[in-house]
């Protein structure tokens, strides 16, 4: 038990991948319905206890909610080293805890404003609390995975247009792979190779990604994606294209003999001349 003039504890709350608490390193055993108290704290900065108590016990009264809310905050005060603090009406982390979701969030705020940090492609990329379907989870979960989704188009653009093809297709394929028949980052992809030259490799991009929506969701891509290789695929269109019935057939026709000449008319002789 930590006495007075130790250093506070490092305390980490991670909620991508699963619940995990962490006291200087050391997992922290927390019972499920305890886990779901600090879960949704650290997810609602700030909420009022009447809010969090409707969320945790939706199918109660509100006073047996705030009964069973004062109950299992009591329980959280009893480890000395508790993550939360309150304050008059509200509940939120201590100063102190770091939380991975906070990662994410700071990370695309970053991008957003221009910037590429340094390991972007690679926050939240564990969906929220998998295998816990509360509502507000599932709301917090889609939340987040469009926030990473949108994150990475950008992260992946701002790299294309400072010409860091490498580490644009990288965001790229994060995104891809986290919505495959998401047409944004395929979108990208093909801007990528293109930028770089890679015809092949756009044009092989394009069609994996159409073959996948029409056999998933019997769709074509959008005409937006179809413009980006107009020019590449022009000469393929026009070398491919079936000639004209009547040129076809002038073609295949054998050469006959030579037509005849006429033969010029005898010149006309004046009358009167002997």
């Amino acid at each position: 038990m930590p006495t007075a003039g130790d250093p506070a504890p490092r305390v980490s709350l991670h909620l991508l991948g699963g619940f995990q608490l962490l006291h200087d390193g050391v997992p922290v055993v927390v019972p499920r319905g305890l886990q779901r108290v600090i879960a949704l704290i650290g997810l609602r900065p700030g909420a009022t206890r009447s809010h969090l108590a409707g969320l945790l016990w939706p199918e109660t009264s509100e006073e047996r909610a705030l009964s069973s809310l004062r109950t299992a905050l009591w329980r959280l005060r009893q480890d000395p080293c508790c993550p939360l603090r309150t304050d008059g009406d509200t509940v939120r982390l201590g100063p102190t805890v770091h939380l991975d979701v906070d990662e994410l969030v700071v990370a695309a705020a970053r991008v957003r404003d221009g910037a590429t940090p340094r390991g972007a492609a690679g926050a939240g990329r564990h969906d929220l609390l998998p295998g816990w379907y509360d509502d507000w989870v599932l709301l917090e979960r889609e939340r987040l995975r469009q926030l990473r989704l949108h994150m990475l188009e950008e992260l992946a653009g701002n790299h294309l247009a400072a010409g860091r093809h490498g580490e644009a297709l990288e965001a790229a394929l994060e995104a891809m792979a986290a919505e495959p028949l998401r047409e944004t980052p395929h979108r990208l992809v093909v801007r990528i190779h293109l930028a770089e030259g890679n015809a092949f490799e756009a044009v092989h991009s394009f069609y994996v990604y159409r073959d996948l929506l029409l056999r998933e969701l019997r769709l074509e891509p959008s005409p937006a994606m179809t413009a980006l290789l107009d020019d590449t695929l022009a000469p393929i269109r026009r070398a491919s294209r079936p000639e004209p019935p009547q040129r076809r057939a002038d073609r295949g026709r054998p050469a006959g003999p030579a037509r005849p000449q006429r033969a010029a008319p005898p010149p006309s002789i004046p009358r009167g001349t002997p």
